[in-house]
């Protein structure tokens, strides 16, 4: 008589199918990364939703389109349309819902391959979006295949989507959902997002970011006489050196408890991300002293700070340079601000995930934190749906640089760990 362990488990069956799907898999990924879905201005929305439609379809979920009506972004030469594959389940389940953005930012210079060629060499596939995040949709979406082809019946809902301008905010995208009751608590009590943090890594949050300008005023004269002015360019630099020389020291002594990598995002920082002075509404320069110049700043706080703390610090700090020269004058006007956001200790999601990399990858998961924000804000301060956690393929150093890639073995890895995760969190209860 056979030993009936020496027939596959569920977990066994579906791990195969994902084995056997490697080629498609990455197929998908190079597909996904072919369509230039770039952002800004969001270009070929539509043409990449329908791409990953079809795959949901392909699987037996129920797929819509959801434009983001009255959103601002959102306009007929550059139409937000995200899309979200709806599974069957039971009632009184809570649904597992796998989102992944499929903008990428500009592809820039510096790149030896055609970043939107999708090119397989090495083992790696290459092109922009192959780690942030097109092979995170790909595992996503080809966990869930993986299940159906192995013949195993879930008994939770699960999910997939594919949504826009994450790398803008995701106000159009995830938060859109959010606010439609697409993604919404209870009904929607777990999420995972495949950013990319690598095969054996679990995100259980991010830092908090406080985006604003810092705008001089100062009073224009000839170029030749600019004793007769009051240069806002070189109020700037005295309140950049301020931030450098006062702010920054401050910062670099603060150390969070969240497990941000990589080790030195532990500390909360402040950039300088861009510099523009001169004539007021001006495109063209003249000879004048400058009597505007804008700095924009990203501040990037961790838990143990507050906002109002933050914000209070920047105001200080701006007005103690004012003091210093009676003619300085300083505003500030905000951009954006994001709190930070943890899963719960203990969460279910992140067991199962656990569980799974360890399986997988034959050892312990690490549970690390995110350096810049990513949507879970989204699904935990909109739709209230704490247990979320980000987990994918793909080298979270090699999003936005040139040369982006992600190795093969790394998103099959990933799609193995998703799909056992999905079984654990939406799965039959007995059985094999």
């Amino acid at each position: 008589m056979r030993n009936r362990h020496s027939f596959p488990t569920r977990a066994d069956r579906v791990l195969a199918e994902v084995e056997a799907a490697r080629d498609e898999i990455v197929a998908f990924t190079a597909e996904l990364i072919r369509v230039p879905t770039v952002n800004p201005p969001g270009d070929f929305y539509r043409d990449c939703a329908e791409v990953i439609g079809r795959q949901l379809a392909k699987t037996g979920l129920a797929v819509q389109y959801v434009e983001a009506e009255g959103r601002p972004e959102h306009t007929a030469a550059h139409p937000r349309v995200n899309v979200v594959g709806r599974g069957e389940g039971a009632a009184g389940r809570p649904r597992l819902h796998l989102n992944g953005h499929f903008d990428v930012v500009p592809p820039g210079d510096g790149w030896s391959v055609d970043p939107f060629g999708g090119v397989v060499r090495g083992g790696r596939i290459h092109g922009r979006g192959a780690s942030d995040m097109k092979s995170g949709i790909a595992a996503a979406a080809f966990a869930v295949e993986a299940i159906r082809r192995a013949g195993v019946d879930l008994e939770g809902a699960v999910d997939v989507s594919g949504t826009v301008d994450e790398e803008s905010g995701g106000f159009a995208g995830v938060a859109y959902l959010c606010e439609a009751g697409i993604i919404s608590a209870p009904e929607t009590g777990y999420a995972i997002i495949p950013e990319p943090f690598g095969p054996a890594r679990i995100c259980v949050g991010h830092r908090g970011v406080y985006w604003f300008d810092a705008i001089a005023h100062g009073h224009a004269a000839h170029g030749s006489m600019p004793h007769l002015g009051h240069s806002a360019i070189d109020d700037m630099g005295a309140l950049l050196e301020g931030f450098r020389t006062r702010l920054g020291p401050e910062l670099a002594a603060r150390l969070s408890a969240l497990p941000v990598v990589p080790g030195l995002s532990r500390r909360p920082s402040l950039n300088v991300n861009a510099v523009v002075g001169g004539q007021a509404g001006e495109t063209t320069q003249s000879p004048c002293v400058s009597d505007r110049c804008t700095a924009t700043f990203d501040r990037r706080f961790v838990p143990e700070e507050t906002f109002e703390e933050v914000r209070s610090e920047i105001a200080d700090l701006v007005a103690a340079v004012e003091r210093r020269n009676p003619r300085r004058r300083f505003r500030i006007e905000d951009r954006m601000v994001v709190h930070p956001v943890q899963t719960p200790s203990g969460s279910p999601v992140t067991r199962a995930l656990s569980a799974a990399v360890a399986k997988v990858c034959g050892k312990p998961a690490e549970l690390v934190a995110s350096p810049g924000t990513y949507d879970q804000k989204h699904f935990a301060r909109i739709a209230g749906v704490e247990h979320c956690v980000a987990y994918g393929p793909g080298p979270l150093e090699e999003a936005h640089q040139p040369d982006e890639s992600c190795a093969v073995d790394d998103i099959v890895a990933s799609t193995r760990v998703l799909a056992l995760a999905v079984l654990e969190l939406a799965g039959p209860n007995e059985g094999a």
